[in-house]
């Protein structure tokens, strides 16, 4: 590799030092990784953990994860894969816009999901109350990357990016401007492709929005989330912090109070909801009893790190379609073929 060539990442690390905003994460001052890894000659530690992500066998999963609706036949609703692409779209809007760091902040929005269930939230309660463990699946994401993914290894990221992921969700506040673009952005996201997904089941009307927030907020998906982000953008100018004016925010509050009260807990989306909770629960009891049935690999962490955290490891990684193929498969009796 040509001198030239070698440099590349280094004049990538100056321009982040010219272009971005004084606040924002700069890769050549990260905190570094867990293990010491040779620097890339094309790409900045953010840039590689990005890839590193999109790579892995984790993220592939998530096509075939429940974001709300279990199981969908029809091809546009969204799964947790489609989830996260969106989150990474309003993500990099956002950290453009302010002059953050767009490439840490698309690492953190790629990999906030990882170590969501099969069968999404419902799930996620399903094992934690199989396993009486304090199950959260931002938790789970950061063990995926860090210990579960590599076969053992982890993909050994940037320490910015485990701490945006552990902190997208829940009272945790994320220590760089990066990780908390991602969760008010997760959330702007979720929360208005759950509608849309919901308007086209038939379960909600565009008229069923609560006035209060579609008088500040617009009609229509796109409007919605182009006016949130709008507003994310305006107040990160303004004040140099990550949020929305009032306005804006109570709209969005009420939004997701609504879809609470309208689809989350009681819904035409959440009829199928509790038997993917209930293969999670026979599922984990199983395994429990006859570990010797797990992968190796869990066998291995069950040595480890016990054995309700390998079975969690294990059931927690299975996509909803596989965890159904395994419920059938160990108790769902064979026809006899003579």
């Amino acid at each position: 590799m040509s001198e030239t060539t070698g440099s590349l990442r280094e004049q990538i690390e100056e321009l982040e030092l010219l272009n971005l905003s004084p606040r924002a994460a700069k890769a050549r001052f990260s905190q570094g990784r867990e293990r010491e890894d040779a620097p890339c000659p094309l790409r900045t530690c953010y840039m590689r953990d990005r890839d590193r992500v999109i790579h892995s066998k984790a993220f592939r999963r998530l096509k075939h994860k429940t974001q709300v609706f279990v199981s969908p036949e029809k091809d546009h609703y969204r799964t947790r894969l489609t989830h996260t692409l969106e989150v990474a779209q309003i993500s990099r809007t956002v950290a453009r816009c302010l002059r953050l760091n767009e490439d840490l902040t698309e690492a953190i929005a790629l990999a906030h999901d990882l170590g969501h269930t099969p069968f999404g939230h419902a799930g996620e309660r399903a094992l934690r109350e199989a396993s009486e463990l304090p199950f959260a699946h931002n938790e789970q994401s950061v063990r995926i990357l860090r210990v579960l993914e590599k076969e053992g290894r982890g993909l050994n990221l940037s320490h910015e990016v485990l701490d945006g992921v552990l902190c997208h969700s829940g009272s945790l506040k994320a220590a760089t401007l990066e990780g908390q673009v991602v969760a008010l952005s997760d959330r702007i996201a979720y929360i208005n492709h759950d509608i849309d997904d919901a308007i086209r089941a038939g379960i909600l009307s565009e008229r069923d929005i609560p006035k209060e927030a579609s008088s500040i907020l617009g009609s229509g998906h796109g409007v919605r989330i182009n006016n949130l982000v709008a507003s994310m953008v305006e107040h990160g100018l303004k004040t140099g912090e990550i949020g929305m004016d009032e306005g804006h925010a109570a709209a969005m509050d009420a939004l997701r109070g609504f879809m609470f009260e309208t689809v989350y807990l009681e819904s035409a989306a959440k009829s199928e909801e509790y038997k993917g909770a209930d293969i999670i629960k026979v599922l984990f009891h199983h395994f429990e009893a006859s570990p010797a049935q797990m992968p190796e690999e869990y066998r291995d962490i069950a040595l480890s790190d016990g054995l309700p955290t390998a079975v969690c490891d294990y059931v927690s990684g299975m996509t909803d379609r596989f965890a159904v193929a395994l419920y059938k498969e160990i108790f769902i009796p064979k026809g006899w073929d003579i």
